[in-house]
């Protein structure tokens, strides 16, 4: 996992600032069945909105789980807001 530069950040943001999350989050948690559609997305769009839904937040906290898939999928957590996160990932050469 690799650090953005602030360039890159901006870019992620102005892509899916105002975008609806594509990933929502529920009560299973990163299930091997989201961390399989998350990296089909990232390696579609090299970037992912996600939202974690109230029934996730039981056992974990939103900042854990946004890091946990993060480090699952080696993605970069680009920003966490509430409980929404973006995931950005550059395409392997």
């Amino acid at each position: 996992m690799t650090g953005l530069t602030a360039g890159k950040r901006r870019y992620v943001m102005r892509q899916l600032g105002d975008a609806s999350p594509t990933i929502w989050i529920g009560k299973s948690g990163a299930s091997a069945e989201l961390l399989k559609e998350i990296e089909k997305q990232l390696q579609k769009n090299k970037m992912v909105k996600a939202k974690i839904l109230k029934s996730a937040l039981s056992e974990h906290e939103a900042k854990e789980i946004a890091e946990t898939i993060a480090q699952q999928t080696f993605a970069t957590l680009v920003e966490m807001r509430g409980h929404t996160f973006i995931l950005y990932k550059p395409r392997a050469k």
